[in-house]
């Protein structure tokens, strides 16, 4: 074995003087590790399996052709699409606030595997009040990734007024949600109510900062039937019903 060999592979790496090519180990047989040198005169070779080796790079899995987005109220609409693909398995979207530093996975959308036809995707986010920085993380089918950022900044702003969506899904057992706006700070009740009037939970009850929000409620403790929702914000009252099936 050479002391002082031109690369080395080991696993599926391959490491070695030529730093600026994409070494790529093509294996010839099922293996679970390979270990060689090859010598600088390309004659002088230890192996522990077959292999080829060359210096070409490789075909990216996905080439991108456009990524944008667009804004309406808190819904952010990403659209992307793919000139090529191989063994793309799919995109995890990804999103931090613009002055932060961890990125969170909000969604995946699932790739087209191998294809050389143009492919579009669209994915579409619901954030709150803020500034946010977007990307994709595009995997293969053998776990490999790479990111893809939108280039620009999306700015969600403050609701123009006040409003409370009817909760999703409804009818539901035994969790549901419901999307709510506050156009100016201040306290915020969402309470629940059977049908005789009595009420049967308190959903939110505490001081919120102007924006766009979502809150999860869990009637497993409650019985099949129709209730009533309603929100308190400031001068803002709504009242809604929701249909519990077990």
């Amino acid at each position: 074995m050479p002391n002082s060999p031109a690369f080395m592979l080991e696993g599926t790496s391959a490491y070695g003087t030529n730093t600026a090519s994409a070494w790529r180990l093509a294996l010839a047989n099922p293996f679970t590790k390979i270990f060689a040198y090859v010598g600088t005169t390309n004659t002088d070779i230890s192996t522990g399996g077959t292999y080829t080796i060359d210096n070409t790079q490789g075909a990216l899995p996905v080439e991108l052709a456009s990524f944008t987005a667009t804004t309406n109220r808190n819904a952010v609409s990403l659209n992307w699409s793919t000139a090529t693909e191989t063994n793309n398995a799919g995109f995890d979207v990804e999103r931090k606030a613009a002055t932060g530093t961890e990125w969170t996975k909000v969604g995946n959308v699932t790739g087209n595997g191998t294809t050389s036809e143009v492919r579009n995707y669209t994915f579409t986010d619901r954030a709150n009040t803020g500034t946010y920085n977007y990307r994709l993380k595009q995997l293969d089918v053998n776990g490999n990734f790479e990111y893809f950022n939108l280039s620009n900044e999306i700015e969600v702003g403050v609701p123009n007024s006040f409003d409370m969506s009817q909760n999703y899904p409804n009818p539901f057992n035994p969790s549901t949600k419901i999307n709510y706006d506050l156009p100016v700070d201040g306290n915020v009740s969402i309470v629940l109510y059977d049908l005789t009037g009595r009420q049967v939970a308190s959903i939110v009850n505490e001081v919120k900062t102007a924006g766009y929000y979502t809150v999860s409620f869990n009637a497993s403790n409650l019985a099949s039937g129709m209730y009533f929702y309603r929100i308190s914000a400031s001068n803002f009252v709504s009242t809604k019903k929701m249909v519990l099936v077990k």
